[in-house]
């Protein structure tokens, strides 16, 4: 039974450090994207044009 206690204060431990781990990566910007804003206008046109071709042709796509 003393061995359940232990691992349950283990497991609880583990979790706040990760908890810590986490809230410091937060406030020290890590979690920051700048590469991906700057390229995400190039990808958007690929994917309109991908699906505007593979259009099948449905009662939606024909009264559009």
């Amino acid at each position: 039974m003393g061995v359940i206690f232990l691992l349950i204060g283990f497991s609880l431990g583990m979790a706040g450090l990760f908890m810590l781990l986490f809230v410091y990566a937060l406030k020290n910007h890590q979690m920051d994207d700048t590469y991906t804003p700057a390229i995400r206008m190039l990808h958007d046109d690929a994917l309109t044009t991908e699906n505007n071709t593979n259009l099948k042709p449905t009662i939606n796509n024909i009264n559009k």
